[in-house]
């Protein structure tokens, strides 16, 4: 079919590549907002401030592209990964709400995000992200997501005790389970897509805390910078890749 009658998406396709740089970029969003805000000292309100001015120009960088740019989408799915963690860390650290109640707010966000969405649209699939309005959506419920995943792995791992490993365990076995119905031909394609994606968070989450914590706290205490330029480095060579390759482009008929 000639060009002229396919329409470019504007996220990225769904590959193997896809859900390594979605969990990196969730344990990055872990370590790089604590290694800003403890580490390098500015505290928990300026990281969060001077993260969502960085967030908003990668809104603009990516919105600019009207189609999927490989650069372009994982800098903002890093750096709302990151601005999701410093939402929920702010809203819990500094307005004292609880993370239970974080977990049923965003969750009905959430809920209602994908509701608005699909009254509007007709559609939750990420392969007909095609416009502005679909890509508005989608990257609303991105955000949202990471403020959830971050809530629901805190809560998981640290509130109930059930610890870093135990907690990354768990989620990985949603995601695995998730993608398991999908491929038996229970679960559709977008309910599985959306799971699994949403689970990407709490599993960075507790990668993250699982490599930075202390090993009292039950983490293995690697510093948080170490582990930043660890997995940027992986990130960037994947997203080079695939800039080059272009394997996760998807096209729709018109």
């Amino acid at each position: 079919m000639s060009e002229n009658f396919l329409t470019l998406n504007r996220v990225a396709g769904l590959t193997l590549f896809f859900w390594i740089v979605k969990i990196l970029s969730t344990t990055v969003g872990e370590t790089a907002a604590d290694f800003v805000a403890v580490d390098v000292n500015i505290g928990l309100v300026g990281t969060t401030i001077l993260m969502g001015i960085i967030t908003i120009a990668a809104i603009f960088w990516n919105f600019k592209q009207k189609k999927y740019f490989a650069p372009a989408y994982w800098f903002l799915i890093v750096m709302m990964s990151i601005e999701g963690t410093l939402i929920t860390d702010i809203l819990v650290d500094n307005f004292n709400i609880s993370l239970i109640s974080l977990d049923i707010v965003f969750t009905i966000m959430m809920a209602l995000g994908f509701l608005l969405w699909y009254k509007i649209e007709g559609t939750l699939s990420i392969h007909k992200i095609t416009n502005n309005q679909r890509e508005v959506f989608y990257w609303l419920i991105v955000l949202t997501t990471f403020a959830l995943g971050t809530a629901v792995g805190d809560t998981v791992s640290e509130y109930l005790s059930f610890g870093y490993l135990n907690s990354l365990m768990l989620f990985g076995s949603i995601f695995v389970i998730a993608g398991g119905l999908f491929f038996a031909k229970i679960l559709d394609g977008v309910l599985a897509f959306w799971i699994a994606f949403i689970v990407t968070r709490p599993i960075g989450a507790s990668l993250g805390d699982l490599f930075i914590q202390a090993p009292a706290d039950g983490g293995m205490g690697i510093p948080a910078g170490t582990i930043n330029i660890a997995f940027f480095t992986i990130i960037i060579a994947v997203v080079a890749y695939l800039t080059v390759s272009k394997i996760d482009i998807i096209k729709e008929s018109k």
